[in-house]
C-alpha cells in the first residue's frame, strides 16, 4: 500500500465512525459530513425508507425519538478503492433502547440487530463522501 491508499482507508474508516456517531447522538447535521447531498440511502431491509440525505435525516429524527439510547458498532470494513471511488461493506450491530435509564435487559422496547452497511463512496473536495448506502439487515430481535 502506498501512503495515499493508507490515507484513504483511514479517512473512510473515520467516515464510518462519523456515521454511527451521528445516528447514536441524534446530531443529524453530521450526516452532511458523511453523505453527498444527492446520496441515496436505503433502509428498506429493516423496514425503513429509501430517500435522499435530507429526506432520511428528517425521517431518522422522527422515528428514532422513540429510542433515545442508541449504540451502533461497526466491524472491520472491506474497502475496495478504485481511483476516486470506493466500495465499502462493513458489518454492524445496533441496540436501540426506549430509555437512557438502567433497566433489565429484557425490558420491553429494546431492538437489537445487525447486518452490513454497503456504501458507494466518492472522493470530493471535502473528502470521501457516500453517494449510496444500502443497509442489509440480516437479523433483528425485539424485547
Amino acid at each position: 500500500m502506498d501512503t495515499q491508499e493508507i490515507a484513504d482507508r483511514l479517512e473512510i474508516t473515520g467516515l464510518l465512525a462519523r456515521y454511527t456517531y451521528a445516528i447514536d447522538s441524534g446530531q443529524w447535521g453530521l450526516l452532511d459530513e458523511v453523505f453527498c447531498q444527492d446520496a441515496v440511502i436505503d433502509y428498506s431491509s429493516s423496514g425503513g425508507i429509501t430517500g435522499t440525505r435530507d429526506e432520511v435525516k428528517a425521517w431518522l429524527a422522527e422515528v428514532l425519538v422513540h429510542w433515545p439510547a442508541r449504540l451502533h458498532l461497526i466491524g472491520a470494513a472491506r474497502i475496495e478503492l478504485h481511483g476516486g471511488e470506493a466500495r465499502v461493506s462493513a458489518p454492524f450491530t445496533d441496540t436501540l433502547a426506549p430509555t437512557r435509564e438502567m433497566v433489565a435487559a429484557r425490558t420491553e422496547g429494546f431492538l437489537h440487530g445487525g447486518g452490513y452497511y454497503h456504501h458507494r463512496l466518492r472522493r470530493t473536495p471535502d473528502g470521501w463522501r457516500s453517494v449510496e448506502l444500502v443497509e442489509e439487515q440480516t437479523w433483528r430481535t425485539v424485547c
